[in-house]
């Protein structure tokens, strides 16, 4: 009896946060930097061996596409009702009018970044079998292709943080986002009070501290920290997250877990952890973007820290239950 009244009071509170910063959001201006994909799905069935190898012949039934990484971030901004102004790398080729085009229907403003013409834009593509992937075929350029340093004028960016009320950048290791560009983007939204939210790639070991909110996973904790992963032994919370406060020295910490929630981190200790609100797991892809652009949105609107992550647990918890990279509506969270 008294798990259930627990669980009506957690479902009336969440109801009501939801209601509200839903209605918050709306009014916000959010710009997200970062690297672009667009992912492309092959959807079909397979019902024998090829002759040729000991793999799946799969019949093609349809394709779809959508937007990845930080177009992803994006999309989740604008399914959300609020505005979204994406800065990335887009070429001029099939795969970069697709995902215009994409963005363009979803209301999602483009900003051009150096000659399209000279930009081949990344591409994954999936094939699902049965609602389970098969496997992943990237197209992709040389990371050099896509350093902003070389392409991008600075100042309309800069000036253009006057008007929104928080950048997201969303790093997906493809040489896009750089050291000087996020100082850039730090010193620039310092003077205007924008607030900063930076999703990882520890792999490339960008030097940077100091920014308003770090998103990393679970495995991206670790790196960040300098600290093995061992499967087989409980998550090292207090030390991950004081190394990575010693170290990058975020306003907050959120730790995406998965499975497992997530982990709200402060001044380097681990102060509140949320259990996951997903209901059935199908696929785990861009529920990160989801996550940082939830959060970042319900922080903008001025929640604390805790109101923003369950806002924000409550979007990824959905977004994991469909098949693919997809987005959550304000009407899905509200039934949710």
């Amino acid at each position: 009896m008294l798990k259930h009244i627990a669980f009506w009071i957690q479902t009336r509170f969440i109801l009501t946060l939801v209601k509200t910063l839903l209605e918050d959001i709306q009014k916000l201006h959010i710009l997200v930097i970062g690297d672009v994909m667009l992912d492309h799905y092959i959807w079909g069935d397979a019902h024998r061996i090829s002759p040729e190898a000991p793999v799946p012949v799969v019949h093609i039934e349809r394709d779809s596409y959508t937007a990845g990484a930080a177009a992803n971030v994006a999309l989740n901004i604008a399914s959300l009702c609020a505005r979204a102004t994406l800065l990335g790398p887009i070429g001029n080729d099939a795969p970069g009018q697709e995902l215009s085009a994409i963005l363009r229907r979803a209301h999602v403003d483009l900003l051009p970044v150096g000659s399209p013409d000279n930009i081949a834009t990344i591409q994954k593509t999936r094939v699902v079998v049965r609602n389970q992937q098969l496997c992943r075929l990237d197209r992709e350029a040389s990371p050099h292709s896509y350093n902003c340093d070389s392409r991008l004028d600075i100042k309309p960016v800069l000036k253009l943080l006057e008007n929104v009320d928080a950048v997201i950048i969303s790093d997906y290791a493809k040489g896009f986002v750089t050291e000087s560009l996020i100082q850039s983007i730090q010193t620039a939204a310092k003077a205007c009070h924008c607030l900063i939210a930076l999703d990882p790639k520890p792999k490339r070991k960008l030097r940077f501290r100091g920014v308003d909110i770090l998103t990393p996973n679970r495995s991206e904790a670790y790196q960040l920290a300098d600290i093995e992963e061992d499967p087989h032994s409980p998550f090292p919370a207090d030390l991950i997250c004081s190394k990575i406060f010693e170290k990058y020295a975020p306003d907050k910490l959120v730790i995406t877990m998965g499975a497992d929630g997530m982990l709200i981190s402060e001044q380097g200790k681990a102060s509140h952890a949320i259990p996951t609100y997903a209901r059935e797991v199908f696929d785990v892809s861009g529920a990160g973007d989801t996550s940082v652009a939830a959060l970042t949105l319900a922080l903008a609107a001025k929640a604390d820290i805790y109101k923003a992550a369950h806002f924000a647990n409550t979007a990824a918890g959905i977004v994991v239950s469909k098949v693919g990279t997809a987005t959550t509506t304000p009407a899905e969270m509200l039934l949710f």
